[in-house]
């Protein structure tokens, strides 16, 4: 079963950086790891970076997929957009938090991003 969710997980990862790389973000990083802490997105379109969170579903049950992303979640890549900041942050760049859903269903697929998902420290 991990396996079966671990691949839906990173096929929802190479479905979002498509999404966003066909709207002329670059991907700086996939899956950056800061200890034990991860971003599964940082990336950057003109002087924007995005830390985004991407969540995948393969059924309409248990909630969209935009719902786990709690505030424990979000102070984890938070924590890690801190290191990712100190490691590669330049100036005059606006960093956010965004998040996007993939649903995939009979082989087919739908993406939402939600820009701004969240402001650090929020709850």
């Amino acid at each position: 079963m991990e396996n079966r969710r671990l691949r839906l997980g990173r096929r929802g990862e190479d479905l979002a950086a498509a999404y966003l790389e066909e709207r002329d973000w670059t991907i700086l990083a996939r899956n950056y790891r800061a200890g034990p802490r991860e971003i599964d997105l940082v990336a950057m379109r003109g002087r924007v970076v995005a830390f985004v969170e991407v969540k995948t579903r393969a059924t309409a049950t248990g909630g969209t997929p935009l719902e786990p992303i709690r505030w424990t979640k979000q102070r984890a890549v938070e924590a890690a957009a801190r290191r990712w900041i100190i490691e590669n942050g330049q100036p005059g760049v606006a960093y956010r938090f965004d998040a996007v859903a993939v649903r995939i269903r009979h082989g087919r697929h739908e993406i939402e991003h939600v820009r701004d998902a969240w402001r650090p420290g929020g709850r």
